[in-house]
């Protein structure tokens, strides 16, 4: 008799809205089918890697269906997918652990937990290796930012959008109605970032401009 597919959650994040996410999808997908893996849930976030683990909703339901034993692995395309905050990797890969799942990501071919359930130590060290290499980039780009905002400044540049460019107040709540609707409905603000796929930042922002 053949054992039952492993359930399995496929975690993907772009930072920004034009970054296309269905590579990442349709790999892990092709990944989970070769190895016998069941994947009962796409969670898709357009959000930072620097961004407060308030505002992934991603993790936040990969923790609900761990915590229900509803899935055994997360699958993520690499390590910076999780997030480039160091602590928050560890974090999320930590409380994994306590419910027995494993975190596969697909550029290293390499799961966290061993088949008899006991951490990797292989995976332990390349993760905590990659994490650093991630938080070490947004750090690198940050400063050739700045380094690149002090030059125009220097030469007289104009930074920003022109005056009056901006949207209004109204504008927003308009682009938001979805979100602002839920909110008077009595939802939370994380229910409202679930059910409308927008992120709990811009859920906040209606809220506090409602």
């Amino acid at each position: 008799m053949s054992k039952p597919p492993i359930p399995a959650v496929i975690l993907v994040r772009v930072s920004t809205v034009k970054q296309d996410s269905d590579r990442q999808v349709t790999e892990l997908r092709a990944v989970a089918v070769s190895r016998g893996w069941e994947v009962v849930e796409v969670l898709e976030e357009t959000v930072s890697g620097r961004a407060d683990q308030s505002e992934r909703s991603g993790l936040h339901r990969a923790e609900e269906l761990a915590l229900t034993g509803k899935i055994k692995k997360v699958l993520v395309h690499e390590v910076s997918r999780v997030a480039r905050r160091v602590s928050l990797v560890h974090s999320f890969v930590e409380m994994l652990e306590s419910y027995g799942v494993s975190l596969y990501w697909h550029a290293q071919a390499i799961e966290t937990l061993l088949p008899s359930g006991k951490r990797n130590p292989a995976a332990g060290i390349m993760l905590a290796v990659l994490a650093e290499m991630a938080r070490a980039e947004t750090e690198t780009l940050r400063e050739r930012i700045n380094s690149g905002l002090a030059e125009a400044r220097r030469k007289g540049v104009t930074l920003g959008r022109p005056k009056g460019s901006g949207a209004t107040e109204r504008q927003f709540l308009a682009k938001h109605r979805d979100v602002a609707k839920l909110l008077r409905e009595g939802q939370s603000i994380r229910n409202v970032a679930k059910i409308t796929g927008k992120g709990i930042s811009t859920v906040q922002r209606v809220k506090a401009a409602s």
